[in-house]
């Protein structure tokens, strides 16, 4: 029962690290508005980008990658920690350890929630992209690398954000089963994923009503 309760306490670490909200935060600082009231309504650092400026986006950016990252590695680190301890396993119980692996992969799932779905705001937020890769590069550095390859190319082709973010987020779940990696990773990824591309559906129907703004246009109604 103690391992378990330790869990969940690290899967709400993992949360509330994922829901600090960086780009509602420093609209507040910079501008004193919510940045929720303009563009797309999200914290994330496309829409910060509009409404803040480069520098800014960029902070938003380099934050919250950094907080998909940490999640992972101080998961990693805990996790392996708590089902290898002789306080949770008297004697201790090889079989718990390969828990570890499996509360990751939650962990991980729980900061892109926490992002997208943040509890300081409602449970409203950004769209986990850049949260996301930094899950990436702290599970798999390849699959890390072949995403923003892609998003940067399709970014650099098309000019939207929204659809190079997408097609990071497919190329992430085909990189991730090609290549050798534990099943809950691949999980981790695969559903992370996943819920990315589902936090761009208003986007998605963008797209194929061909109004999708693109990048350094301003449209605050379709941003």
């Amino acid at each position: 029962m103690v391992l378990w309760i330790a869990s969940a306490v690290g899967l709400a670490v993992a949360y509330m690290l994922g829901s600090i909200p960086t780009g509602y935060l420093l609209g507040k600082f910079l501008r004193n508005i919510d940045i929720r009231d303009h563009g797309s309504k999200s914290t994330g650092a496309t829409n910060v980008l509009r409404t803040l400026g480069k520098g800014p986006a960029l902070f938003v950016l380099v934050v919250d990658v950094l907080k998909g990252a940490a999640a992972i590695l101080v998961a990693s680190w805990y996790y392996d920690w708590l089902t290898s301890s002789p306080l949770f396993a008297i004697p201790p119980n090889p079989d718990l350890h390969s828990l570890a692996p499996w509360l990751v992969c939650v962990s991980g799932l729980a900061v892109l929630v926490g992002h997208g779905c943040s509890i300081w705001l409602r449970f409203t937020g950004g769209k986990s992209a850049a949260t996301g890769l930094g899950v990436l590069f702290a599970v798999s550095p390849l699959v890390g690398i072949g995403a923003v390859a892609v998003w940067a190319g399709t970014l650099a082709l098309s000019r939207i954000v929204s659809f190079s973010s997408i097609l990071a987020a497919i190329t992430a779940i085909g990189l991730v089963l090609s290549l050798e990696q534990p099943f809950p990773y691949r999980l981790l990824v695969i559903v992370g994923g996943l819920f990315v591309i589902i936090r761009h559906r208003a986007n998605v129907r963008r797209l194929i009503a061909g109004l999708e703004p693109k990048l350094g246009q301003t449209n605050p109604d379709r941003t």
